[in-house]
């Protein structure tokens, strides 16, 4: 009887450990890559999930992925950046704001937007540029 109440324990606490490491948010390594759905010559972290895709807008084609993680308020982190060059994307600092970045590589151009759990790459169709937004102060 002893040996079967132990033996449950010991089930018990491999089950609520194995959630409990299942649960967690865990950081991105950002070590591996692969092409992005809409351009593959632009790296996505592969532990990034595609969550969403777009071919309806005339104007950009855009993809979203879930990297739970990442957060809006946060810049990129440098190792991904360093892939992102490492790829032969520059960035185009004059387009390009905190969460928004403009990448440009061989006359193509890469949007990546940076929200709270997702990120999205926007590429312009048609050699079309989408035009960069701006603050307006009503002060």
């Amino acid at each position: 009887m002893r040996r079967n109440k132990w033996l449950a324990l010991l089930v018990l606490f491999s089950v609520a450990v194995a959630i409990l490491t299942g649960c967690g948010t865990e950081e991105p390594s950002w070590t591996s890559f692969e092409g992005a759905a809409n351009e593959k010559t632009f790296p996505v972290p592969k532990e990034a999930s595609k969550t969403d895709r777009a071919s309806s807008n005339s104007d950009m084609d855009y993809v979203r992925y879930a990297l739970p993680a990442l957060k809006e308020s946060d810049s990129l982190p440098a190792p991904y950046l360093e892939e992102i060059a490492a790829w032969g994307w520059t960035e185009e600092p004059n387009l390009s704001t905190f969460n928004q970045k403009v990448f440009l590589k061989n006359k193509h151009m890469v949007h990546l937007s940076v929200h709270d759990g997702s990120f999205t790459v926007l590429v312009p169709k048609d050699g079309k540029a989408a035009a960069k937004s701006k603050s307006v102060d009503l002060n």
